[in-house]
């Protein structure tokens, strides 16, 4: 068992690897603007190269450990998708120019590959040392979702009010302006001594990052709700994450069509708290959780797509366009005297067209 599971890590390991190199090797070896055509083709390698690997779990380690993968693959994917409306938010405060978007999110899914790592290990760690710890995570699943229908939507990011950021621009000042595509750059102060700034792309990373680790709260313990597994919690999660850039990219236009998104999310996080907190009366198997969740989904997306038919689109992202760049705005720096750049400029008018 210790040479299969050591195997099983070994090559995905090196699947992911190849598909983060395959990535910024060649869907994105220079900076674009990623159309949605383009972003469709790339969610459809992703999707390839887990249903590949999903196909390989269930030959090697057995129909059983197959259907957690596939379970645990589409609700993390599902879950993930929640991200994508902050993502919009986020690059449209800070105005971050469409080519430059990518690369925001290419680390930003390698921090958060790192975070996912950690918690899963703990989590699991708690688990087997404390059963008891999942009525805990079931019932938190159940309060998410409750909070998750009841709670206002975001209408901008507010970087001052980010525990991260705050603390980042104690020990590094930040430019105002973009400076390209780069995270850091060396300029003068203002006594005239030249120092190591922070750029608003690197801000924009690190809010990503922050947002990732608050998701990861609730999609855990949801993924544990499925299975204990390490390995099939890990790799399902890995694989459902690496193609949410290109899944945004694909979304972000019609974003705005998913109104009832939430709600669904919302009863997929309830159904698996109740599933956990009735577990010792009804365990109920993995494929009726994998029905349940497609369900939920499908009429969530349906009715979602018939009220936007109707009604017309969301407001969440039109009202955070209504401002140019406020987070960008809010980030106070002594090197630039206007609070956009042409780049930033640009992007706005690009997301004016994006609403029209």
């Amino acid at each position: 068992m210790t040479a299969v599971t050591d195997t099983a890590w070994i090559i995905f390991i090196v699947s992911i690897v190849a598909l983060l190199a395959l990535d910024l090797g060649v869907f994105n070896r220079k900076a674009h603007v990623i159309k949605p055509k383009e972003a469709l083709l790339q969610v459809a390698v992703f999707v390839t190269a887990a249903a590949i690997f999903n196909f390989g779990v269930y030959n090697w380690m057995g129909p059983q450990a197959g259907l957690e993968f596939t379970t645990g693959y589409i609700m993390e994917l599902m879950l993930s998708v929640d991200n994508l409306f902050v993502f919009v938010i986020v690059f449209a405060s800070f105005c971050v120019p469409s080519e430059d978007q990518h690369k925001v999110l290419f680390y930003g899914i390698q921090g958060a590959l790192i975070f996912r790592f950690t918690f899963i290990m703990a989590g699991v760690a708690l688990v087997e040392m404390f059963s008891w710890v999942l009525y805990i995570f079931g019932a938190f699943l159940i309060l998410t979702g409750i909070r998750m229908i009841t709670k206002k939507e975001e209408k901008s990011v507010e970087p001052d009010k980010n525990v991260l950021v705050c603390a980042f621009r104690r020990i590094m000042p930040v430019t105002r302006g973009y400076e390209g595509d780069r995270f850091f750059v060396r300029k003068p102060d203002q006594t005239g001594k030249m120092v190591l700034w922070a750029t608003p792309m690197f801000v924009t990373l690190l809010v990503v990052e922050t947002t990732d680790i608050m998701f990861a709260v609730d999609s855990i313990p949801a993924i544990l709700g499925i299975t204990t597994d390490s390995f099939i919690v890990f790799s399902s999660n890995a694989f459902a994450i690496l193609g949410l850039r290109s899944m945004y990219f694909a979304l972000a236009h019609i974003m705005a069509a998913f109104c009832y998104l939430k709600y669904g999310l919302a009863g997929i996080l309830s159904f698996i708290g109740v599933k956990m907190l009735a577990a010792d009366i009804y365990h109920v198997p993995v494929e009726i959780s994998l029905v349940v969740i497609l369900l939920i989904l499908g009429v969530a997306i349906i009715t979602s797509i018939i009220r936007n038919w109707r009604t017309g689109t969301c407001p969440v992202v039109v009202e955070v366009q209504a401002e140019a760049c406020p987070a960008l705005k809010s980030l106070h720096a002594d090197d630039a005297p206007a609070p956009t750049t042409e780049a930033a400029r640009s992007a706005l008018k690009e997301l004016k067209e994006d609403r029209r």
